[in-house]
């Protein structure tokens, strides 16, 4: 693994608060970043997603768990853990995987996550949880 891809891996392990404030260390200034609900450019941007994660959710933390790629990108696969903040204060854990693109200085250039919005956070919610768990069993053979 390179030593930016190595950066960028131990940045999203250890994210707080804090470390927003040099987030510009691990995205390029007009980086893009696309997940199921965002779909932004540029850093400051970018930040504010991440802000507003610390807003929304209790203790998050992100668990990588493989890394595939080199000093131009890199797929990675990841577990973010989190207790939500209203409705349950219950752990949960949604399963996903960014594609990344660096720049030539090693930080982030393209993001794209993908995860299922669905299964990994819908379905777990009180009222909306059972609504979808009915609709899947609705539509399964």
């Amino acid at each position: 693994m390179s030593e930016a891809l190595a950066l960028v891996c131990r940045y999203f392990e250890t994210i707080e608060e804090a470390s927003l404030a040099r987030i510009d260390a691990v995205y390029a200034p007009d980086a893009y970043f696309k997940d199921p609900f965002n779909e932004v450019r540029g850093v400051e941007a970018i930040q504010r997603i991440f802000a507003r994660m610390f807003v929304q959710v209790h203790a998050p933390r992100f668990v990588i768990l493989e890394v595939i790629g080199d000093e131009r990108g890199a797929v990675l696969t990841w577990e973010f853990h989190f207790r939500l903040r209203r409705f349950t204060r219950a752990p949960h854990v949604i399963r996903g995987a960014s594609h990344l693109r660096l720049a030539a200085d090693g930080r982030i250039q393209y993001q794209r996550d993908y995860w299922d919005a669905a299964e990994e956070l819908y379905e777990k919610l009180p009222v909306l949880g059972g609504l979808m768990r009915g609709l899947k069993r609705r539509a399964s053979h």
